[in-house]
């Protein structure tokens, strides 16, 4: 069948079975650029290695467990978040309220059963999976998985969640029910980052919403080689983390 592009075999992981080498994933020719496996399981063990190599699950209901090292990969170098004067606007004007709050893991479990139930735009469904917000859960227990929080008259009114290994923070997934609020969670996440040297938050796919905030693609070995110095530095203490208002100025 000339003219056809033929992917190359699949490797399917065992329990036991190490992940290939990222090189591996399927390229940008294939229908699924950046898969690089299928099965395994989603064990603490298994997702520590997973992402100290710079890979992640991504699946959907019904489907084997997928892992994707996609190349270029998409990050947003902390130091180049772009903080408009939109969103800084409506950012003060939320803290103009003395019951709106940011804080750090301080309720993990509700930020990532709000960001399955999250509707998303050309999505029927969720890939934040029953099976996947229990081994998150459980990667938050062992200090590995956290969240971000933005809150509002005691509620939580928008989040997200993120791993982080060492220096090294791999951003997954966000919600809102106010205006700007998953901007607003990932500013604070930034502001964080930035204050203990954390220069890169891994955003894994392009899409338009990161770009306009400042995440651009990277070549996956550029990456890989951020992911495996920060993998050697002492995480920041998350829960214990504030914010320094003076700190956020539009760009």
């Amino acid at each position: 069948m000339s003219g056809e592009h033929l992917n190359p075999p699949l490797q399917w992981l065992e329990l036991e079975t190490p992940f290939p080498s990222v090189t591996k994933a399927w390229n940008s020719d294939s229908g699924a650029p950046g898969l690089l496996a299928a099965g395994g399981d989603l064990s603490l063990v298994r997702l520590v290695s997973a992402y100290s190599q710079g890979i992640f699950p991504w699946f959907s209901q019904g489907q084997p467990i997928l892992w994707w090292s996609p190349a270029p990969r998409m990050v947003l170098q902390t130091h180049q978040f772009r903080l408009h004067r939109s969103l800084l606007k409506t950012l003060r004007h939320y803290r103009s309220a003395p019951s709106f709050e940011l804080s750090f893991d301080r309720d993990f479990d509700q930020v990532i059963q709000n960001c399955a139930e999250a509707p998303r735009q050309k999505q029927a469904g969720t890939w934040i999976v029953p099976a996947m917000v229990k081994a998150y859960k459980e990667l938050h227990n062992a200090g590995f998985a956290h969240s971000a929080e933005v809150w509002l008259d005691g509620e939580l009114v928008a989040g997200l969640y993120f791993v982080c290994l060492g220096k090294a923070v791999f951003g997954e997934s966000m919600f809102t029910r106010i205006k700007d609020g998953s901007k607003i969670a990932l500013s604070s996440l930034v502001h964080v980052c930035l204050r203990h040297d954390v220069d890169v938050i891994d955003c894994q796919q392009n899409t338009q919403h990161l770009a306009s905030l400042g995440a651009s693609e990277m070549p996956r070995s550029d990456f890989l080689t951020r992911v495996r110095r920060n993998l050697l530095a002492t995480s920041p203490d998350w829960s214990s983390q504030t914010i320094d208002w003076a700190a956020f100025k539009a760009v």
